[in-house]
């Protein structure tokens, strides 16, 4: 008790004895849950239980009956095509880092959004290839399989090298389902907690050195150089005497075309971000000099003249589903491991930074669900390993992109080009499609 005594307060206390505290402030008495009661709760069932567990393991349950069509629709729908267009040429971009043909990454770009749409707690994040993950899936690639052509990685399409390329893209899928199942488990086990422990500065450091590796990687492409694959820890180096060694061999209409094109999307990036406020939405850049550049390699025929590297056959409509190698788990568990912990490290800081921004709730273990259920189901058709990539959920957040319905628009678009357009494609240039 407080008491003001003119400018002065005085506390005064009550003094208790341990009869009168006891019998003002009785004990409350509590009961104890043994292991039994524990087990006995879980194993209960009622409606109200079921209905939370239903809405945990599909947060869209939750969130699409509020769905404000008039509101969000229109913004979703702008997101989702604009993502959608950048999710493609990222696909196709990311599948060369892996080592298998271009129109794999279709499917790595297509089948994640699908899932994770249902089992997702991020509303802005876009699922699918990453570059970090695509190098890693990558190394695994080259390191299992043994190139039968070595020095011509960028050759013909003899039966051999047929069964070479399934042999990789077998590979892939595997470590991708592999990876997958690991992320489910963790999450199954409740232990999303663990990405507390991976701090900001390490996650920017295995993403900086990751993307020195990519650009290294994508020098062969730009200059059109027969470089070896390698997987040892100094592989870069061995890729860059290999590069510098072989310079003369540089395929200049390559070299030109990439130079062009990173000079004109470095200006409309620029102009996108300066003028942002200004925009209705960013300029597609990145689809306009896609349209220019295949029509231009088409018109002139490129390929022939100049000898360029093309995209090449896209197969329209989907493969069919594949049974992983068991023993490409027995030989991949360990990188497997890390592609899971990497990727949910990349997706959760991702989809924290846009929670904290929008002011709604994520959770790990529901993420860590959602990332192993769309790399299973990913792997079994032939796509790779993915998670989220910074660029593209920035294009599905800047361009208004409001819930997971612009990630599920952006899967149409994909799906069109999977289904009827991607022929269009054959004739542009590798160069182009690296983001």
């Amino acid at each position: 008790m407080i008491e003001a005594i003119g400018n002065q307060y005085v506390v005064a206390r009550p003094v208790y004895s341990t009869k009168t505290f006891g019998e003002e402030f009785k004990k409350t008495h509590r009961h104890h849950k043994t292991f039994l009661d524990h087990l006995k709760g879980c194993c209960s069932c009622s409606s109200q239980k079921a209905k939370k567990i239903a809405l945990s393991l599909f947060p869209i349950a939750s969130w699409l009956p509020a769905y404000k069509i008039k509101e969000w629709l229109l913004s979703d729908i702008v997101s989702g095509i604009s993502t959608g267009l950048v999710a493609v040429l990222q696909g196709l971009a990311f599948a060369l880092l892996v080592n298998i043909p271009p129109a794999y990454g279709l499917y790595a770009a297509f089948f994640p959004v699908i899932t994770y749409f249902f089992l997702g707690t991020s509303r802005h994040i876009s699922v699918g290839p990453f570059p970090v993950l695509s190098m890693m899936v990558g190394v695994v690639v080259t390191r299992v399989v043994s190139d039968p052509n070595a020095s011509s990685e960028l050759s013909s399409s003899s039966t051999e090298n047929d069964s070479f390329i399934e042999e990789k893209v077998m590979v892939a899928a595997s470590v991708t389902v592999l990876s997958g199942i690991i992320q489910l488990l963790l999450g199954v086990l409740q232990v999303g907690f663990v990405v507390i422990y991976l701090s900001e500065s390490l996650i920017s450091g295995f993403t900086t050195a990751a993307a020195i590796h990519v650009l290294v990687s994508q020098l062969k492409f730009m200059l059109q150089l027969p470089v070896p694959a390698y997987s040892d820890p100094f592989s870069i180096f061995k890729v860059l005497e290999s590069v510098f060694t072989q310079i003369q061999k540089t395929n200049i209409a390559d070299l030109v075309t990439s130079v062009i094109i990173l000079v004109v999307v470095f200006v409309f990036k620029e102009i996108n971000q300066r003028y942002r406020s200004k925009l209705p939405v960013p300029i597609p850049i990145e689809l306009i000099m896609t349209v220019i550049a295949t029509g231009v390699s088409y018109g002139c025929n490129f390929e022939d003249r100049f000898g360029v590297a093309v995209v090449g056959n896209m197969s329209l409509g989907f493969q069919p589903p594949i049974t992983p190698s068991v023993e490409v788990f027995q030989d991949t568990i360990g990188d497997s491991f890390g592609i899971a912990i990497v990727g949910f490290a990349v997706a959760f800081s991702v989809a924290s930074v846009y929670s904290l921004k929008y002011d709604y709730p994520i959770d790990g273990n529901q993420e860590l669900i959602a990332l192993g259920v769309s790399n299973i189901f990913t792997g079994a058709f032939k796509g790779f390993a993915g998670s989220t990539a910074l660029s593209r959920s920035g294009v599905q957040e800047s361009t208004g992109g409001k819930t997971q319905v612009a990630g599920l628009l952006s899967a149409v678009i994909v799906l069109i080009v999977i289904v009827a357009i991607g022929f269009l494609l054959q004739p542009l240039q590798k160069v182009i499609v690296f983001p």
